[in-house]
């Protein structure tokens, strides 16, 4: 039971106050009057002033409350590392048993997990839902049991007692970290791109030699050892060798004594992109569609293109003087044989045989294609006559044979069965809308994959390998007419850009390709083959284990399937004759760039409330009670604030003066004054 007084005024206060001040100015007047009663009539008026003021004895019944006492337990990845856990483990259980053995207070321990993500170690977040589940009044101290290494310890929490951080490790800890700078998500095939990779020594690390063993893989490929410095930027020129993801593995060999070889490893996956795709378009002699190939090369800001049209064959003879022509000459030996490597792709619209291109030259060509280039025939009726470009040594490498008839009736273009699975053709939309094409020239034997038809299923779009090249044979000139809208058009742009990539060997357009795409720790495999079914694909994860996935159609010529990453790193999947790597996680863990316990993180947050840090390993300090404001800390010894919080059941109040006894009382006075002052 706790008593106290308290006021109540029946009047407001400046009220009060002049009632007051009035009755000061009226026993002034008394006594310099020479009253004999002034003193009695100045009791009255206190009497009445404490009546206005409206005094009372308030009884509170109270209940104490606990104490509280928060513990933080981390469990974060850096906290697994050498014998965190059972310090953390050991140190939790001996502090909640001295906690719990106090009177009057009670324990909340409060587990810290790894963050969403690559967040790391969200301590102070933690923290701050506690405190706002808790009764700040309540809480007389925290004790934070961790390596220090937080990622958020600029979140603004106002802390209601003093933070202690009993912190795991040993002073003895080392570890060995690479970390790379810099690593660009795009980058030019076949032009060197830098990257900075930089080998630390951090703690108690022993003195040994100055160079650490590098190892390099790409794509999964054995590794390279080099032999670089420790504690220096280290300037590291890569040539991405093809397009698409490329998988760099950057890593070190576990030192002796060193935490941990989580961080000795940094992966990085850049995309390969071409620079500029180099094409020679000739077109054998003006016509309709001419246009639509040099727009659709023009409109691709990727293509450097160099188009030349034949106006003026050797046969045409009108009597111009040579001079007099505006036409430049055609540089046939530069371009097809100095600087035919130059190009990605070559187009040979509605050519045919004229003496302009020597049979040594088209030779060029298609060792140029058995060498890795690229030929895209586009056929006209040129393409049956006696003066195909097929009948020359170029036709060695073209995929079919031309019977020497031209189709001149209208017919739909069709995708094939093949075709529908084939990353040129698959997709386009509303196949069923397509205008018809007018001219077709008919071919046999064809090598390689038809992925169109025309007129009685007849091969229309022929695409083939040549050793380590590629060809492709469109037979007709008629593409044009869907630019045209002619009978409501087609997909003409979008088919002859596919066309085109493909040829350059864009990875994105490859038939035969097992990709895999990251988001987290979830991989998405994706299987394209022309096949109609394919076996499981072999997983291989970072620690040599091996699972089997089975992948699932999703589209025709298309396997998709989902695989959860156990771990982080770099992963292998073979798939038949295709393979792939793929890196899950990021390439550089947060919870392992600083491994070694320190507590430069946590001191901004701990000083104001003048909390201490204890190491474990030399033992727990002791704990005693602290007033507010006190240090909270000292050698050996953490602090508690007990708060002496209380709950309230029941309050009483009872008035001082009744007003019956403030009626008597100032009546008794004032009469008394008045008898006193008669006598006189």
């Amino acid at each position: 039971m706790t008593s106290t007084i308290i006021f109540d005024p029946l009047i407001p206060l400046p009220m009060l106050w002049g009632v007051a001040a009035l009755a000061l100015v009226a026993v002034a007047l008394a006594v310099l009057r020479g009253l004999q009663g002034w003193a009695l009539r100045g009791a009255a008026m206190l009497v009445v002033l404490a009546a206005l003021s409206g005094p009372s004895v308030q009884q509170e019944d109270r209940a104490p409350l606990t104490d509280i006492v928060v513990m933080l337990e981390d469990e974060s990845a850096s906290q697994s590392l050498a014998d965190r856990p059972a310090q953390t483990a050991a140190a939790a259980e001996t502090l909640a048993a001295q906690i719990t053995a106090r009177e009057n207070t009670e324990l909340r321990r409060v587990t810290v997990p790894d963050g969403e993500g690559d967040s790391g170690t969200q301590l102070m977040t933690a923290l701050s839902e506690v405190l706002a589940e808790e009764p700040r009044a309540r809480i007389a101290g925290i004790l934070a049991l961790s390596d220090g290494r937080i990622h958020d310890a600029d979140l603004p929490v106002d802390l209601p007692a003093p933070m202690h951080l009993l912190m795991t490790g040993k002073q003895s800890d080392w570890d060995r970290r690479l970390s790379v700078r810099n690593a660009p998500a795009f980058a030019i095939i076949g032009e060197p791109v830098t990257l900075t990779l930089r080998i630390d020594d951090l703690g108690a690390a022993p003195e040994k030699d100055a160079l650490a063993p590098l190892e390099i893989s790409v794509d999964g490929e054995p590794p390279q050892t080099f032999r670089v410095p420790v504690g220096q930027d280290l300037e590291l020129p890569v040539t991405l060798p093809h397009g698409g993801r490329n998988v760099i593995r950057f890593s070190l060999p576990e030192a002796e004594g060193e935490l941990t070889d989580r961080n000795n490893a940094a992966l990085i996956q850049i995309n390969g992109v071409r620079d500029r795709l180099r094409v020679l378009l000739v077109s054998g002699e003006p016509h309709q569609g001419g246009r639509t190939w040099r727009n659709l090369l023009k409109s691709d800001s990727s293509v450097d293109l160099v188009h030349f049209t034949i106006l003026r064959p050797p046969e045409k003879q009108d009597g111009v003087p040579v001079d007099e022509l505006s036409l430049i000459a055609f540089p046939t030996r530069e371009l097809f044989m100095e600087k035919i490597e130059d190009f990605d792709l070559i187009i040979f619209d509605r050519y045919k045989r004229r003496g302009i291109l020597p049979s040594l030259y088209l030779e060029n060509v298609a060792n140029y294609v058995r060498g890795g280039g690229a030929v895209l025939v586009a056929a006209g009726a040129d393409f049956a006559s006696a003066d195909s470009i097929y009948r020359s040594p170029l036709g060695e490498v073209l995929p079919a044979t031309p019977t020497a008839r031209v189709i001149e009736q209208p017919y739909r273009p069709l995708v094939s069965e093949l075709g529908h699975r084939h990353p040129v053709t698959s997709g386009l939309p509303e196949q069923e809308t397509w205008g018809r094409w007018l001219r077709q020239i008919d071919v046999a034997d064809p090598l390689g994959h038809v992925v169109m038809t025309g007129e009685d299923d007849r091969p229309l779009l022929i695409l083939n390998r040549v050793e380590e090249g590629r060809v492709a044979l469109m037979a007709s000139d008629h593409a044009w007419l869907w630019n045209r809208g002619y009978e409501g058009g087609g997909p003409q742009l979008e088919l002859l850009r596919r066309l085109a990539h493909w040829m350059m060997k864009e990875p994105e357009l490859e038939e035969e390709a097992l990709t895999a795409t990251a988001e987290g720790q979830t991989m998405r495999i994706t299987r394209r083959t022309l096949g109609d079914d394919i076996p499981p694909v072999t997983l291989t994860n970072p620690d040599g284990s091996t699972a089997e996935i089975t992948l699932s159609p999703a589209t025709p010529g298309v396997f998709e399937g989902v695989y959860e990453g156990p771990e982080i790193g770099l992963y292998r999947l073979e798939n038949g004759d295709q393979s792939a790597v793929i890196g899950l996680g990021p390439a550089a863990p947060r919870e392992f760039v600083e491994t070694i316990a320190s507590d430069e993180t946590l001191a901004p947050v701990l000083a104001p409330l003048r909390g201490g840090v204890a190491r474990i390993e030399d033992g727990l300090p002791r704990i005693r009670d602290i007033r507010v404001g006190r240090p909270a800390a000292g050698r050996g010894w953490i602090g508690l604030t007990p708060r002496n919080a209380y709950e309230t059941r029941d309050v009483r109040q009872m008035p001082i003066l009744p007003a019956w006894l403030v009626l008597l009382l100032g009546s008794a006075l004032i009469l008394a004054a008045w008898l006193r002052e008669g006598r006189r």
